[in-house]
Formats: structure tokens, sequence, C-alpha cells
């Protein structure tokens, strides 16, 4: 993998001068400083970091980053509570929680947050640079052995009884083409993986999802897969 493939800059032909806005939150002084150089020297624009949940809440709010870099261990509370915050519908922020702890409950709460990956500290540096990479294309990202466990629990999720989204009659339907990527969403496909396999852009396959989420009246990437595995749209 070239350094250009790691590079902040937009992927698809946009120009070098348009690179992803990252911002890092981290308790640790030394380790914030340190995520945030490497980021910076591999080409993406570091526009705030913040120490605690009450910081990073408000400097995210003021600097709207593309991506955001996130410890779940934060001393005024967790960073969980920080994803509720700043993820929701109408929200286009990316959230990559790079964390010490790979115990799974904190992942999978971390994903039900609206967390788009998710990252363990130990990862090398050239991981975490391709990890920010992907997540700002809107990719699931996650530590080797956790894309399992999440989709995992997707279809544990699914199998509960829970209205997932609007029902009735007055349910916009779904083009054939955004059945056909949410049938891949489901299936645990990444959004360049879908791409590639309908032959369509990055960027196509983003305003399906997004297209998606707003007929459904769904929040994130967790309550569609839901919705696509209970009507069977994985097999």
């Amino acid at each position: 993998m070239t350094t250009e493939d790691l590079s902040g800059g937009v992927p698809g032909g946009a120009r070098a001068a348009d690179p992803v806005k990252v911002m890092v939150v981290d308790d640790h002084p030394m380790w914030r400083d340190a995520v945030a150089r490497d980021l910076g020297e591999a080409g993406f624009e570091i526009v705030a970091t913040a120490g605690d949940a009450e910081q990073a809440i408000r400097r995210a709010r003021a600097a709207c980053p593309d991506v955001l870099v996130l410890d779940l261990n934060l001393p005024d509370q967790p960073g969980v509570e920080v994803c509720r915050e700043l993820v929701g519908p109408d929200s286009t922020l990316r959230v990559l929680v790079l964390s010490a702890s790979g115990e799974h409950a904190d992942v999978l709460e971390a994903v039900k947050s609206g967390a788009t990956g998710y990252l363990v500290k130990s990862a090398g540096p050239q991981e975490l640079l391709e990890a920010v990479r992907r997540t700002a294309l809107g990719d699931p990202v996650f530590t080797p052995g956790l894309a399992g466990l999440v989709l995992g629990e997707y279809r544990r999720l699914a199998a509960d009884p829970a209205p997932a989204a609007q029902e009735g009659p007055d349910v916009p339907k779904l083009t054939e083409r955004e059945t056909e990527v949410l049938r891949l969403v489901a299936k645990g496909l990444s959004y360049k993986q879908i791409a590639e396999r309908l032959v369509i852009s990055h960027r196509t396959v983003q305003n399906h999802v997004q297209n998606t989420l707003g007929k459904l009246q769904l929040h994130n990437r967790v309550e569609l897969v839901r919705y696509a595995i209970e009507r069977g749209l994985d097999d």
C-alpha cells in the first residue's frame, strides 16, 4: 500500500486540497497528541482535539470534523455518550472508536451508539491511518475478529421482536437499487465492496444508504441492518 493510499485526501478524484477533517478525543495528552501528529503528517486535517466528553461535544460541534477518533474511557462520562450526542439522522460525522478495550460488550455498545468502526490501541500506525481513511468513506472498520461479533449481534437483535421502523401502507417504497444496496449492507459488505459489486461509485452507495435511512425513519447503520435482517434480505 502506498503513502497516497493512506493519505487524508478525499478519494475519487477530489483535489488534494480537500483533506479529511479529523478530531481526536482522548484523556491522555501524550497519546492524543501522538495520534493527532501521525494523522496530520499523513495528510489529514486535524481540526480539534479534546480530553473529556464535554470538551469533545462542544468542540466537535464548532469544528465539524468528518471523522471523530474517540476513546471510550473519558473522565467525565463514557465516550459512547459523546457518540450518542453527536451522531444523529442528519449528521455526516463518522466515529472511529480507538480504545484500549477489546471487550465484546464495549464494542457492541459503541456500535449501538452510532460508531462506524472500532479499533484497539494495539493497532499499528498504518492500520490506524487506513481505518480513519475508510471511516471517512462510511465503511465499517473493525479490529480483526470483531467484525463477525458485530454482525452476529445484528442478527441477534433482528431475532428480538421490536419495531425497527415505521410500518404500514404509508411507509415509502424503496427503489430496486436501494433494496439491492440494503441487501448487501445486511450481508456485512463495506460501501467500497458494494460499489465494486454494483459497478457504481462509492458516493452513490452512500447516497442510497442515506435515502433509505430517511425513507424508513432509521437513524444509523445498526438499525438499517436490523431492518434488513428482519425481512430476510441477508439471505
